[in-house]
């Protein structure tokens, strides 16, 4: 076979496998690292907030309005390309602790509960009536010192 033959079908066989390659999925993980020893050793009614946290690290969250709820997310997801990433994978893990700071519960919650929140528009809905631009710049002509408006001249009562 000629040394040209050979260069173009080494070429070719590049090109094909570049080409290839832009099709494979991005996978990607993000937060909490998941060791399931670990998480199924946490028990209700035996460990408290200190043993938690020496076993599972720093939660990914914790409840808002008090400190009886922690969070652990994990999740995997994918994508080709430029296109948004779908998780394929999603483990939650919500610990629940008494007044007392000892386990209560322990929840393990999957991709089933995942939300997909989509805006309606590029215009936020507010209620009333719509006004256009003029009507907003000149809708108060004639509103100042009007009967029921308040004082007038904006100055002490009498």
């Amino acid at each position: 076979m000629p040394l040209f033959r050979v260069r173009t079908l080494a070429c070719v066989a590049l090109v094909a496998a570049l080409g290839t390659t832009a099709c494979t999925p991005v996978r990607t993980h993000q937060g909490y690292v998941v060791d399931t020893e670990l998480v199924n050793s946490i028990q209700p009614g035996v460990d408290n907030r200190e043993s938690v946290l020496t076993t599972l690290g720093q939660p990914t969250f914790t409840s808002q309005f008090n400190q009886g709820e922690w969070y652990y997310v994990s999740r995997n997801s994918s994508n080709f390309a430029f296109n948004n990433p779908r998780a394929r994978d999603q483990m939650t893990l919500r610990v629940t602790f008494d007044d007392k700071g000892n386990v209560r519960a322990v929840d393990k919650m999957g991709a089933d509960l995942i939300a997909s929140v989509d805006p309606t528009s590029k215009k936020t809905p507010t209620l009333g009536r719509k006004r256009s631009f003029l009507e907003d710049l000149f809708g108060n002509i004639g509103t100042v010192g009007a009967p029921g408006a308040g004082p007038a001249g904006g100055g002490d009562g009498p």
